[in-house]
């Protein structure tokens, strides 16, 4: 988790946009949202993240292949502390590992 969030950024994530899609109804929590194809519009009053997604070629170590995907954030009407808030739980719900 980072100590603050600019209001856009990118990310590449590690997952098929299957295994994305089905994450996120848990990472967004109540928030309402309306999807268009790759993108997503989630209401957080008193303002907004707009998420868009595309997918890259995977990562290859040795024999290993990862998906990719290619997320961009964009809030608005947010303060900094509104985004830190928001991307907490998101980055939690988020995060994978293994061990």
């Amino acid at each position: 988790m980072q100590s603050s969030y600019d209001e856009r950024f990118e990310r590449d994530m590690g997952c098929t946009e299957a295994e994305w899609l089905h994450w996120l109804p848990a990472a967004l929590g109540d928030c309402a949202l309306q999807r268009s194809g790759a993108s997503l519009v989630v209401a957080i009053p008193p303002g907004q993240l707009t998420l868009r997604w595309a997918p890259l070629p995977p990562r290859v170590i040795a024999l290993m292949r990862m998906p990719r995907l290619q997320v961009s954030f964009a809030f608005s009407g947010l303060d900094a502390a509104q985004r830190y808030a928001f991307m907490k739980r998101f980055d939690l719900y988020m995060q994978r590992g293994g061990g």
